[in-house]
């Protein structure tokens, strides 16, 4: 009783806490609410809390790694360990031993007797499984469109087999409705002409991976019309999705090569379909060549009157027929047309006298009414007559008058239309003349015309002005 009331120092006290701590063991189940994991330090350090209190926690490197869990805010855990205090500053922390995530082992009861059932109808027989297509041109892709998976699925697909096309149905991968968008993404490749379907994520821990553990995708998948084949992405588990699968692959780029033929085969198929090809070619001429030569032995080609020797005989047959047959044709031809002929004569002054009569009274008819037909006619073209007469410019030109044409046959009716050097034509009745407009003379005064014909005619010294004039017409 003494020594409890016996006064210690402060590392006396610290060291006797310490060693009263550090022989206690404990699980302990807490939420986590800070995580720190720098490059150098020997230790992870993180906290784990309740609703009432926060516990500091460090856990030395190598047993983190050993845990193969990655810690993270808002983590629910169950760490195993003891208090230790560190004297130097007086704090109190968690030594952690071991650490795992708090409900683990419940979900894996519950995947496995998932498991068993669906095994138990016979969805994870390899006898129902079907495998995939060596050359399918259109694959289905299922995944998240914003992960890792989807970029190594495609870059796969482009190096091993660039001909294919895909039907990408971006979807969550995680989460509670990520199964049913599985399922819907299924459906939507499928739909859209999909020979197959990848299935893919790019791991994560288990929790993460529990849509694809779910009944429903599992039945969907056993369900399609296509092969499924996945890459989760995670080793060490292996999903309910990938037991019913049609072909499970351990990564992305595993399912996408799964998918695609490898270019060793594509080699060894174009090399034997080549040589297919040109055994079948050299089969197919060898097959060609002796029909030929089967052609041209046959007579038609050996002898070229073979081709037509036929149709000489027939016709030299019709000929024969045809010189036969004609004479006795043409007597009997001969004989018709006489009989026609005496007929004819015979039927001929009967059917002229029948006619005769009334030819004659029609022409006397005509002769009749003939005079009575003209005089009305007559009356009419001699009143056209007399007044076309009258109206004619060469009647005009009996007269006295004369006309005056310019050379373009224009009538000219005034002084005005002329002009000096003008040739002009002048009409009478009984003829006319050419003539050149040598002066134009004012309004009243005297206008001389002179003949062409006469100018051509006189002496160069002689005065066209005194000579030459034949008529004053103003």
């Amino acid at each position: 009783m003494g020594d409890a009331h016996e006064a210690l120092s402060v590392s006396a006290a610290l060291n006797l806490a310490k060693k009263a701590l550090e022989g206690i063991v404990v699980r302990i189940i807490g939420e986590v609410s800070e995580v720190s994991i720098k490059a150098g330090y020997k230790a992870v350090y993180f906290s784990i809390k309740d609703e009432k209190s926060s516990l500091p926690c460090m856990m030395w490197n190598n047993r983190y790694a050993e845990c193969d869990v990655d810690l993270r805010v808002g983590m629910l855990v169950e760490l195993t360990g003891r208090f230790s205090l560190y004297a130097a500053k007086g704090r109190m922390n968690f030594d952690v031993f071991t650490i795992s995530k708090a409900g683990e082992g419940d979900l894996r009861l519950k995947v496995a007797n998932l498991a068993k059932k669906l095994a138990s109808e016979g969805l994870m027989d390899a006898s129902r499984k079907r495998p995939a297509p060596a050359f399918a041109t259109t694959i289905g892709l299922v995944t998240s469109p914003r992960g890792d998976a989807v970029h190594d699925v495609l870059r796969t697909l482009r190096r091993r087999f660039p001909i294919a096309r895909v039907v990408f149905a971006g979807v969550p991968v995680e989460g509670d409705k990520a199964a049913l968008g599985i399922i819907e993404g299924i459906k939507c490749v499928v739909d859209a002409g999909a020979e197959m379907v990848l299935v893919v994520r790019g791991g994560g821990s288990y929790e993460d991976l529990m849509p694809f553990n779910d009944e429903g995708l599992a039945r969907a998948i056993a369900s399609c019309p296509v092969p499924v084949i996945t890459g989760i992405g995670h080793e060490p588990d292996t999903t309910i999705a990938d037991m019913v699968a049609d072909v499970r692959a351990s990564t992305p780029t595993g399912a996408a090569q799964e998918a695609s033929p490898a270019p060793e085969l594509l080699r060894e198929l174009f090399v034997r379909r080549s040589m297919e090809l040109d055994n079948s070619i050299k089969h197919r001429i060898d097959a060609e060549e002796g029909k030929v030569e089967r052609y041209l032995n046959k007579p038609i080609f050996l002898d070229s009157t073979e081709l037509l020797a036929q149709a000489y005989l027939a016709t030299d047959s019709l000929a024969s027929r045809l010189s036969s047959a004609l004479p006795g044709n043409m007597k009997r031809n001969e004989d018709d047309l006489a009989y026609a002929k005496t007929k004819l004569t015979a039927m001929l002054p009967h059917l002229l006298g029948r006619y005769d009569y009334e030819v004659k009274a029609s022409y006397e008819a005509m002769q009749n009414q003939k005079d009575a037909l003209l005089v009305p006619y007559e009356h009419a073209m001699s009143l056209a007559a007399s007044r076309l007469h009258d109206l004619s410019p060469l009647a005009v030109l009996g007269r006295g008058y004369s006309m005056v044409q310019d050379t373009e046959g224009s009538i000219v009716k005034s002084i005005e239309s002329i002009a000096v050097d003008d040739r002009l034509d002048v009409f009478f009745s009984d003829g006319g003349f050419t003539c050149v407009v040598t002066d134009i003379p004012p309004c009243g005064g005297d206008m001389r015309i002179v003949d062409l014909n006469d100018l051509d005619d006189r002496d160069d010294d002689t005065d066209p002005v005194s000579e030459e004039w034949k008529e004053t017409l103003w």
